[in-house]
């Protein structure tokens, strides 16, 4: 239960003076659903007006405040001409003030002739005058100075967002102290209330910011800590396999040392009475999937069930199948559930699990639904699922007698801050080198206007008897972006290639989007045309090459997820990037590195370096925990100063019983990490 002194702001945005039903739909397209997340929508820049008493061309380029006179009118009968607004300053010197989009009676209105307007904009030079584009216009002068600039919505100005802040923060309350007082000092960070005000007043004020960021990153390092303090504490089912089932494994190749370190550290977790939580890195192609047969296997072994869980059906039903090639012959049944699977085959399996027949559960977030029982569940194996946190590990627990052993794989290698921030409370395993036989991709990056020249490379490619992947990011034509679409690029190399083309996307039904892939896998088709719904899992040995369009505008994360989907068989592959003609200076670093290297750690440490503030790491695709207020070069410095300072806490006061254990309480709510909370206990 939410304590009640945070109630006010986490009440709904509509409890804030001016905003109706009506303006709450805009301001929920922002993540403003509630006060806290009017208080926590923070600047991104600011604007410093420049107050003058005289229009000056020195100015141009500046945002100034002024008071002036409207003098005339210049209205056009079109709604498409701009209505200009002839004014004087003091000293008589002309600006025309513009306002776009047929505006000419708001224009009258706000500045009437011969009244004097506080007028504030960006002066600029147009032929031989002095003009202002949409200049804000008040009644009264308030000092120009610095306002803050807010991500925004249509219909919304950063003035009334910064009146909603006012609101928001009116209504937060004190509260306790939940810092270190000597890391407080240290810094010579604000108190919470105070440095929250003190952003919205002053974006560049350093301190607060960074004040805020900690808070948020320290609230996320306590809770980690506690759900791996409960792990520990709750005593599991050790599962000590006899060798059995791997010994008459047969495999095509040895396992590299680090699959073999890897395994004996699994091995060794499971065998303890304390559930394992570890999470195994390995960069594209690195055996991930070995390792994890294994892992199921010493389950399998020890009389337990063992359930995958992958993001996509595409991924599920590849591992289903990888699985039961693998284990042929072995005596273990695998099965699989996803969403699609209805009638009779979902019962049958239903049945499986609950009487224990089912040794191997693969399939998506529908193995954890209500009405799905295991006899004897012992293990569970979780592929690229960023998103399974806190709740889904309680849900997780509770289809298991005891709480399970747990393996999470990511094949986007981490860097150690980001290792913290989203997998604090784990063991760590990597995978840091590659299967015999692999080897590095060929990476080109190539301007889009030598289009022509990579499709005749296509067809020599396709005519050697080898498939390629052609990503794009849209599905269809938008007037709004240049982006080719898949769909579009599909039906032009269908006029070229014919019947060889096939295409995938994410709004095709399942079975559509299966009967594609196994033509593609088979050899059928030559070409995937797809949308980034191929970033993991689909595994053609045959295809080596694939060209990415606007690879600019995808994160190196994901490029680096796509370009694994080739390089998957013993011959030489091809990766090539194809960018736009206006680069900015980080996506030209980024497209260097992508053919620079192929090593996925270099690559993300790399990426934390260059993206900026909301892309942590590829989070917008891949749904990763996202944080607020802490910026990804505020998580670097900040990190390890609150993952220190959080299990100084734990250690000193586990049930969180002491003045700053219960102020850190009331950080966990305000973060809404609360789900940690439950998880507490005394001594």
């Amino acid at each position: 239960m939410r304590p009640e002194l945070l109630n006010p702001l986490f009440a709904e945005i509509t409890a804030l003076k001016g905003v109706g039903p009506g303006l709450a739909k805009p301001l929920e397209r922002l993540g403003l659903a509630r006060v806290v997340d009017v208080a926590f929508h923070l600047p991104t820049g600011w604007i410093d007006r420049v107050p003058r008493d005289e229009l000056d061309m020195a100015d141009v380029g500046r945002v100034i405040a002024i008071t002036l006179t409207p003098v005339s009118y210049k209205m056009s009968g079109s709604a498409r001409a701009p209505a200009r607004v002839q004014a004087v300053d003091a000293h008589g010197n002309y600006v025309s003030l513009v306002f776009f989009g047929g505006s000419s009676g708001w224009a009258k209105k706000l500045l009437p002739l011969n009244e004097q307007r506080w007028v504030s904009g960006r002066l600029d030079q147009y032929g031989q005058e002095l003009q202002i584009v949409h200049p804000e216009v008040s009644e009264t002068a308030d000092g120009g100075g610095r306002e803050a600039v807010y991500p925004l919505s249509e219909g919304i100005t950063s003035k009334r967002i910064a009146g909603f802040v006012e609101q928001a923060i009116e209504r937060a309350p004190e509260l306790p102290e939940w810092i270190e007082p000597s890391l407080k000092a240290r810094h010579g960070w604000p108190e919470w209330k105070a440095a929250l005000a003190r952003i919205h007043v002053d974006p560049a004020d350093a301190k607060a910011r960074e004040r805020l960021a900690y808070d948020e990153i320290f609230a996320n390092q306590l809770a980690l800590l506690l759900v791996r303090g409960e792990a520990r504490a709750k005593r599991g089912r050790p599962l000590a396999g006899d060798g059995r089932l791997r010994d008459r494994l047969q495999l095509p190749y040895a396992p590299t040392g680090a699959q073999a370190r890897t395994i004996r550290e699994i091995e060794g977790d499971m065998a303890q009475s304390q559930p394992m939580l570890r999470l195994l890195q390995g960069d594209v192609g690195s055996g991930k999937t070995l390792v994890a047969t294994m892992a199921l296997l010493i389950a399998a072994e020890a009389g337990a069930q063992g359930a995958m869980l992958a993001p996509t059906e595409i991924l599920a039903r590849q591992h289903f199948e990888t699985l039961t090639r693998t284990l042929s012959g072995l005596g273990v049944n695998v099965a699989i559930l996803t969403g699609r699977d209805k009638g009779r085959a979902r019962e049958a399996t239903l049945m499986g699990l609950a009487d224990g027949s089912i040794d191997i559960l693969v399939g998506t977030h529908a193995i954890f639904q209500e009405g799905v029982a295991y006899k004897d569940l012992g293990l569970v194996v979780v592929d690229e699922q960023h998103r399974f946190g806190v709740a889904e590990r309680l849900m997780l627990q509770s289809k298991a007698k005891v709480p399970p052993h747990l393996l999470v794989m990511t094949a986007t290698p981490i860097p150690r801050t980001l290792q913290l921030a989203t997998h604090g409370e784990m063991d760590v395993s990597r995978l840091d080198e590659m299967p015999p036989g692999r080897q590095p991709i060929e990476t080109s990056v190539i301007a889009e206007d030598r289009l022509g020249q990579i499709v005749e490379a296509l067809g020599r490619h396709l005519d050697s008897g080898k498939q390629a992947y052609w990503v794009c990011p849209l599905v269809e034509e938008s007037e709004k972006t240049d982006m080719a679409a898949a769909e579009a690029r599909a039906a032009e190399l269908q006029a070229r290639f014919g019947g060889r083309i096939g295409l995938v996307h994410g709004r095709m039904k399942g079975p559509e989007k299966d009967a594609v892939m196994a033509r593609f896998a088979s050899g059928e088709l030559g070409v995937l045309v797809a949308t980034t719904v191929i970033e993991v899992g689909v595994d053609v040995p045959n295809a080596t090459l694939i060209v990415i369009e606007h690879a600019d505008r995808f994160g190196l994360a994901q490029l680096h997820q796509l370009r694994g989907r080739v390089g998957r068989g013993g011959g030489r592959s091809h990766c090539i990037l194809l960018r736009g003609d206006r680069l900015s200076e980080t996506s030209r670093a980024r497209l260097a590195l992508m053919r620079d290297t192929t090593d996925g750690f270099v690559i993300a440490e790399r990426d934390l370096e260059l993206r900026g503030a909301g892309e942590l790491l590829g989070t917008r695709q891949s749904g990763e925990m996202q944080f607020r207020l802490a910026a990804p070069e505020m998580l670097q410095s900040l990190m390890v100063a609150a993952n220190a300072d959080a299990r100084l806490l734990v250690d000193q006061d586990r049930g969180l019983g002491t003045p700053r254990g219960q102020a850190a309480r009331l950080a966990l709510y305000l973060f809404e990490r609360d789900a940690a909370v439950g998880l507490l206990r005394s001594g």
